[in-house]
């Protein structure tokens, strides 16, 4: 058994209430109500917004601009610049199907990854790209992924023709980690139709080995991640599966029994599902250590067998046992969380947690997973982005992988309301040692810009700040900087791109040019970054790993993670903001092979270093 409190299955409960007495589900403190039921606990109506509240009236600015692509201030404090055209990367755009949308495998759009691909030290930008009908049939060149070198000087380079990996698939993920433990970072990349594997080849090259590892699949992979769940000290690869997209027989409404209640959004014609879709299952690849991977999610009891529709995964050590916890969010179906038994088996307690369903007990149309300690208490919390007329859900870690949803209490549910939110992020923005919320955000339905409902294809960002783990507020949007782009934006990745302490993050965008947001903060606080490199018995880089730093009275934790977010893969190093603190007490490494390590404090801030397994204490 698990030690999740047997009490946390009220949850279940509640949701077998919901299906029987579909009148039980009133409104909640914030003034959410939910949508209404069937008989088989989905609402009537909404396509990816199946799991959405009611309908929302327009929340409008003084300009009466939607809320969504307005709402700026014209002073205030200036956290992020869009320096995307200064660093070169604008003359790349990213493509996913038509612009009208027709089909959802046109509306999703992709992962972003930061990896050291070359490992000179510095971050450079991995953008999958999506394709069109057109080009899968080879009626036209299909769109190519980028990859983006960092010139250190604030430009970029896009390599990825020469170094092999510009995918021309259908691509949402990406997940980056040195599988092999050669040293060496490599890109899994999720695909509509056969995923990839690209083995770093140690000379700025990649080869495609997907085929002989075993993990190519087909149809609809959407977010990844890679973690050892077994302990063998090497990396084991997760895959989420969305929506079985037939190509032969798209879903359109009335079409072999795809109801017109799974195609219309406030009563109006948009694309089909996921509801009314056959869902793709999920895939744990257990890594054989000699380049192939066997499929063991049955196995191990992560297969997915209801069928829910996976889209953003992330492999983490949720209960602080030292073994890797699974989650992964599933759009208008119950998010699922497998604690690790420690046997080669997972423990699916997705609804004895807590993080099945949102406070109301209702599915949430889940699509990006941050993680973070935000309290600075030592347990993981969980933040989702979802859709819109709906709030994002907040998730504190009570103990033992029990979870409460606290968002109205934080202050952060109702202004998320009207946003589609994708891609989001733990974020210490400011380097005050308390981890703030980064989200970016934008619709999947193009009709939104011509109804007066209150919301746009388009979309800004929105970041709170932590008021040292009480509360959160809502950074304004001053107009001209990063916090009032408007864009339709997906997969975000954060890292500090320049080595300056400071945390950018980097955003691909739906059928437009990726952004990058450089952190301009004026603070001047103090910071730490920790680069862990793993022994014999870890993975080499580390994923997997939790760092605990104590400095200004203060003891923070950091874990490395490959994916998460909205299908992407952040900067693989430990960020720690240090306030005005000048100096660090301790840090302390807990290994994914086991072993804990206490390392001396390094001699000064504000500086990069690195830790390897075996040099501590």
């Amino acid at each position: 058994m698990s030690s999740v409190r047997p009490f946390r299955l009220y949850t279940l409960a509640l949701s077998s209430l919901l299906v029987l007495l579909p009148s039980l589900v009133s409104a909640q403190s914030g003034g959410m109500s939910s949508a209404p039921v069937q008989a088989d606990n989905k609402p009537t109506e909404g396509s990816q917004a199946a799991a959405a509240a009611a309908q929302h009236p327009p929340l409008l600015d003084s300009q009466k601009r939607p809320i969504t692509a307005g709402g700026f201030v014209s002073s205030g404090p200036v956290i992020f610049q869009d320096i995307s055209e200064k660093a070169g990367i604008t003359h790349w755009k990213h493509t996913m199907g038509t612009a009208d949308k027709q089909f959802i495998l046109e509306t999703d759009g992709s992962g972003v990854g930061l990896i050291d691909y070359d490992n000179d030290g510095w971050l450079d930008i991995y953008f999958v790209n999506g394709s069109t009908f057109k080009a899968l049939d080879g009626k036209e060149e299909s769109p190519h992924a980028a990859l983006f070198h960092n010139n250190h000087d604030g430009t970029f380079t896009d390599v990825a023709a020469k170094a092999g990996v510009t995918n021309d698939r259908w691509g949402f993920g990406v997940a980056v980690a040195d599988y092999d433990n050669d040293g060496w970072p490599d890109i899994f990349v999720a695909n509509y139709g056969k995923n990839r594997l690209y083995h770093n080849n140690h000379n700025g090259t990649f080869t495609d080995v997907g085929e002989k590892a075993g993990i190519t699949l087909g149809n609809w992979s959407a977010g990844a991640t890679w973690g050892d769940y077994d302990g063998d000290g090497r990396l084991d690869l997760f895959v989420a599966g969305y929506v079985h997209f037939d190509r032969a027989n798209p879903p359109v409404s009335g079409v072999d029994g795809v109801s017109l209640a799974f195609c219309s959004f406030r009563g109006e014609p948009v694309n089909c599902g996921p509801h009314g879709l056959k869902g793709e299952p999920d895939h744990l690849f257990h890594n054989n250590g000699d380049g192939t991977f066997t499929d063991v999610s049955e196995k191990a009891g992560v297969a997915d067998l209801p069928g829910y529709y996976g889209l953003s995964a992330v492999f983490v050590d949720i209960n602080n046992d030292g073994k890797p916890d699974l989650l992964v969010g599933n759009d208008s179906t119950p998010n699922y969380l497998y604690l690790n038994k420690g046997d080669g088996t997972f423990e699916d307690v997705s609804y004895a947690s807590g993080y099945a369903l949102n406070e109301a007990g209702r599915e949430t149309a889940t699509m990006g997973i941050a993680v973070g300690d935000f309290q600075n208490n030592g347990q993981l919390d969980i933040y989702n982005t979802t859709f819109s007329d709906d709030y994002k859900p907040l998730y504190r870690n009570e103990g033992d992988a029990n979870f409460t949803d606290i968002s109205y209490q934080l202050g952060i549910a109702e202004v998320s309301v009207p946003f589609l939110g994708w891609g989001d992020s733990f974020i210490d923005y400011d380097n005050d040692g308390w981890k703030d919320l980064l989200a970016v955000n934008g619709h999947v339905y193009p009709q939104v810009d011509q109804h007066p409902w209150g919301t746009t294809w388009a979309q800004r960002p929105i970041l709170f700040h932590n008021l040292e783990g009480k509360k959160f507020d809502v950074v304004p949007a001053v107009e001209g900087t990063g916090l009032a782009l408007v864009i339709p934006a997906r997969g975000l990745a954060v890292g500090d791109l320049f080595n300056d302490g400071k945390v950018a993050a980097v955003i691909n965008v739906e059928d437009q040019h990726p952004v990058i947001l450089r952190n301009v903060n004026p603070d001047h606080h103090h910071w730490l970054e920790i680069k862990l490199v793993g022994g014999s018995k870890s993975p080499r880089d580390a994923v997997g790993a939790t760092v605990y730093l104590n400095a200004n009275q203060i003891r923070q934790r950091a874990d490395i993670m490959s994916g998460g977010s909205y299908i992407s893969t952040s900067d693989p190093r430990a960020h720690f903001g240090l306030g005005d603190a000048t100096t660090v007490d301790a840090i302390e490494v807990h290994w994914p092979s086991g072993k804990v390590e206490k390392f001396p404090p390094p001699a000064g801030v504000d500086r990069i270093i690195s830790l390897t397994e075996g040099s501590g204490q």
